[in-house]
This record gives structure tokens, sequence and C-alpha cells, in this order.
């Protein structure tokens, strides 16, 4: 009699149905692993072209909290001085020739190639979409991802997170008609001091750019606070002060 007891509760537990996992909560730590709220770092832009040509670009970008982000190219000679200031979903481009912000859009692209300024500007994920959905694929969680507002570059992501270390490893970005748009891979994880642990490269390739690639190199990332008059168009000509 004991033994049948004990496997009908074994039976019982096991058709239990399994804890929901909470998907926006997911998300945010993820956002929280690959970077600090607040934060400065260093990257590389290649964007490489069917015939093999290339161009690069290094930025220095600074970020604070949840939705501000400003960046200075620091090369090619020909851009540098530039900056690019993100305040929520708006967005401006300075130039020192010209001296007066620029207003641009999260889908022009201030660098060419594939990336655009959505994805130059990149806030955090969590900010910008909710979870429709959670679905555990093997070493992985596929997370089905949809817009909080008409703003945002792409209204669908589908992003498929690594269980171990809760990193991204690709990213598809949809249209509102479900086309897809581009494909973001996340390589080589590496340890880049201060707790962040996260992938040190992303390459971008895309149906509507047959041969053509794009690549970002993170070369650090650090955790540091920031004033809120840095992220403002008046600061934009002295964002250089900042390195």
């Amino acid at each position: 009699m004991r033994i049948l007891i004990l496997l009908s509760l074994f039976i019982a537990a096991s058709i239990q149905p399994a804890v929901a996992i909470d998907g926006q909560e997911l998300l945010l730590q993820v956002d929280r692993n690959m970077a600090p709220e607040s934060y400065e770092m260093y990257r590389k832009l290649i964007n490489t072209e069917p015939d093999g040509t290339r161009k690069e670009f290094v930025l220095y970008t600074a970020k604070k909290g949840h939705d501000s982000m400003v960046a200075l190219f620091l090369s090619p000679a020909t851009d540098a001085g530039r900056a690019t200031l993100r305040v929520d979903e708006n967005m401006w481009l300075y130039i020192p020739e010209v001296g007066k912000p620029l207003r641009i859009t999260s889908l022009q692209s201030v660098v060419g190639g594939i990336f655009n300024n959505s994805d130059l500007m990149r806030l955090e994920f969590s900010l910008e979409y909710q979870v429709d959905a959670v679905v555990e694929e093997g070493d992985y969680y596929l997370l089905e991802l949809k817009a909080n507002t008409d703003a945002v570059a792409y209204d669908r992501l589908r992003m498929w997170v690594d269980r171990t270390h809760l990193l991204p490893t690709k990213i598809e970005a949809y249209t509102a008609s479900g086309m897809l748009v581009k494909t973001l891979h996340y390589k080589n994880i590496r340890d880049f001091g201060g707790g962040i642990v996260r992938p040190s490269v992303m390459e971008t390739d895309s149906p509507l750019y047959l041969g053509y690639k794009s690549t970002m190199l993170f070369a650090d990332i650090r955790p540091r606070e920031f004033g809120d008059e840095v992220f403002s168009v008046n600061y934009l000509s002295r964002v250089k002060e900042l390195r």
C-alpha cells in the first residue's frame, strides 16, 4: 500500500504544469548581462561589400540609464568629431563642419552598410519590446518580441538566448508585414572585467543586401556614471571631453 501511495504522489508531481517563464524579466536580465545601465565603451564597426571592400569606424560611446546614449566617431579622419545622440526615440547627428545638430531617424544609417541608427544606438531590448512568447529549444530560450511603439526600427524580433549565460546568440528582425530584414549573430563571449561577460562580436547579414556584411567589435565596456547634461544637443560638440 505504501508503495502505491508513493507511486501516486510521484505521478501527481510529474504531471504538474511547469512554472511559467517570466519573459519580460528574462529579457531584462539579458539587457543587464550585456551591459550595466550606465557605461562607457569603445567599439569598431566594419562594413564589408561583396567585392571585399571594407570601411571601418571606431567609436566611443556613453550610455546613462534606460533612455540616453551618445556616440563619438574617433576614426576614420573624415568622420572624426562627429557625434550621434539618442534620448528615448529621438536621435540627432552632430557634424563639426555644420555646427548644428541634425535630426535623424532609427531606420537611417550614419555609417552605411547594414547597420542602421537603431543598431548603432541600441538602448535596451526590455525598454523597446514586450515578450509575446517564450519557447524552450534545447540549450536556448526563443523569445518572440513585439515593439512597444511604431517608432522602433523593427516591429518584431525573434531572439535566441543561451540558457546557461542568458545572453543572445542570434536575433532575427522583422517588419510589421513579417518580412525578415536582417539577422544579428552574437559571438565570442569575453570577460570585460567588472562582472561584464558578454559577446565581443556582433555580425549582421540581410536578405536585402546579399553579399554585404557588417560587424561590430566591442573592445572595452566599463560601468561609469554621467551627468544629465552629457545627453543633450548642446553638449554634442563637447563629447570628446568625456574621454
